[in-house]
């Protein structure tokens, strides 16, 4: 990878959320690294910018360890200066229901929050080195350039995907699901107050209701929830993440940016 470019790491990659922010930070000029259990769309392979795309189960924490074995060997001495935990678990019972408190086996609630937690703690371990390398080379192209204090373009950040389920009952987020995403954004916090040492920023983005493939009919009755009167687009979720990892943002860490139109409000 070249080092006169940013680049970053993202999860989840093949759709939705995950897919439209790859899309805003190649637009930018970003070099990317991605996984997913699912192979990219034929046309996003032709993207020059997508530099590797390495097929993962993330629910797997042997398989976590590879990937980020295999990233780091493809970004080589080039500082990281993003990771986007985006790939979660959102799973149902075998009767169709969300999995919550009463329903499923535990061992069903533990694979949810390996998923949804515990891989992005791991893969914010693993790509520590990394990120610290890219806010070092920061903090010296700042001084040289006689703006001490301040980051340069190329900082590091880490933006995990929380949700607003997280924060509030939602009516087709079962409760295995809105834990692991209230504990991410806990973990979020500390996340941000221990990285800072290393001179990078961790921040969290809770989308609400996202139009993507996963949304169905019975999510239109939400509309009517939301102070905008509309559903949000993928667009928007990758447009706040990419702020979050841009020089404007440089003093802002540990907060968490609800992408919802009102709908936390109530």
């Amino acid at each position: 990878m070249s080092d006169s470019r940013r680049s970053l790491i993202l999860t989840g990659a093949s759709r939705g959320i995950g897919h439209a922010t790859v899309k805003r930070f190649s637009d930018e000029g970003w070099q990317i690294i991605t996984c997913s259990r699912d192979p990219v769309p034929a046309h996003c392979e032709r993207d020059p910018n997508w530099t590797s795309h390495i097929p993962t189960d993330l629910s797997d924490p042997a398989d976590v360890e590879r990937f980020v074995d295999e990233a780091l060997a493809i970004l080589g001495d080039t500082p990281l200066n993003a990771l986007v935990n985006n790939a979660a678990v959102s799973p149902k019972t075998d009767f169709q229901e969300r999995l919550g408190c009463l329903n499923g086996p535990l061992d069903d609630w533990r694979e949810v929050f390996q998923l949804n937690f515990f891989t992005p703690l791991a893969l914010a371990r693993g790509f520590a080195p990394a990120l610290a390398r890219a806010a070092k080379d920061a903090e010296e192209e700042a001084e040289a350039g006689g703006f001490e204090g301040k980051l340069s373009e190329c900082g590091a950040s880490i933006v995990n995907i929380t949700s607003i389920a997280g924060h509030a009952i939602h009516p087709f987020a079962g409760s295995a699901y809105s834990t692991s995403k209230a504990a991410l954004s806990a973990l979020t916090r500390e996340m941000a107050v221990e990285f800072a040492e290393l001179g990078v920023r961790v921040n969290a983005v809770a989308p609400g209701e996202i139009e993507t493939e996963m949304v169905g009919d019975e999510y239109e009755p939400l509309v009517n929830r939301i102070p905008m009167h509309r559903m949000g687009t993928a667009g928007e979720v990758a447009a706040t993440v990419f702020q979050l990892c841009n020089p404007d943002f440089s003093y802002v860490t540990g907060t968490e940016i609800f992408i919802t139109g009102g709908q936390h409000l109530y």
